[in-house]
């Protein structure tokens, strides 16, 4: 399986909360949200600068040959973290060259990928989704053969909006899958709380080399210093609990 959604997956599981007699067992260890580092395609000289605190690295792809000698650099130079493929526009005839260069996972839009791109059974997939997409769309990607889902088509510049918010909640609400969100590097503390109790499981940075390094080590800092309970809101993870109506008098008959 993907080295990276591995850790999804268990990052996602959240711990049920002890009851009853299992009040006295010690607590599972909180789960951390994970850190992607999108970045373009550079040499390798800073590439350990610019990834350095980040679980996972990701190379936008538009082209499948000069997308996969990046993607092989890049895994080869830094080998600790996994390698994923972001697909832009790439047909499904040149999907296959990027398996064999270190990837371990791909991200692949929903609207113009050919179904082919699943039969590599070794690479994770994560599914982009538009947030414009309609309720019943979104409903039917937990019956779909991938591992994630990326939500996209908000613009993310400097801020998050209360718009995002209620995409990204709504999705939430509606899968179980592992879910990522693209945000801005400075994103803040309170923000990626908010980000975790909604129900994101990873968070996406685009990683701008025109600046000086260390921008996701000091965002890893941020996580590393937040307290996330494992208890979320997701949408399909409650449990209904039937509502009982307080309980009537019985009219007993006069004798």
């Amino acid at each position: 399986m993907s080295r990276f959604i591995d850790r999804l997956n268990r990052v996602s599981q959240t711990a049920p909360q002890p009851m009853g007699f299992n009040l006295g067992q010690a607590k599972l260890p909180s789960s951390r949200m994970l850190l992607v580092a999108n970045l373009p395609q550079i040499g390798v000289d800073n590439l350990a600068d610019y990834v350095a605190g980040a679980d996972a690295g990701l190379v936008p792809i538009s082209k499948s040959k000069s997308g996969g000698k990046a993607l092989r650099r890049y895994a080869k130079a830094i080998a600790d973290i996994p390698w994923g493929g972001w697909l832009k526009g790439i047909g499904q005839g040149e999907i296959p060259q990027l398996t064999g260069n270190g990837a371990d996972f791909m991200i692949f839009p929903a609207a113009t990928t050919r179904l082919g791109v699943v039969q590599d059974s070794k690479l994770g997939k994560i599914l982009e989704v538009e947030a414009t997409l309609g309720e019943g769309m979104l409903k039917a990607i937990d019956e779909l053969p991938v591992d994630a889902v990326i939500i996209v088509g908000e613009t993310v510049n400097s801020l998050l909006s209360w718009q995002y918010l209620m995409l990204v909640q709504c999705l939430s609400d509606l899968i179980t899958k592992p879910l990522l969100v693209p945000v801005p590097l400075g994103v803040t503390a309170s923000e990626l709380q908010i980000l975790w109790e909604t129900g994101v499981d990873a968070i996406v940075v685009a990683v701008d080399i025109n600046q000086p390094p260390g921008g996701v080590a000091k965002l890893r800092q941020i996580v590393d210093k937040l307290d996330f309970p494992s208890s979320r809101r997701r949408g399909k993870t409650g449990v209904l609990v039937p509502h009982l109506s307080p309980a009537t008098d019985i009219d007993t008959e006069e004798e």
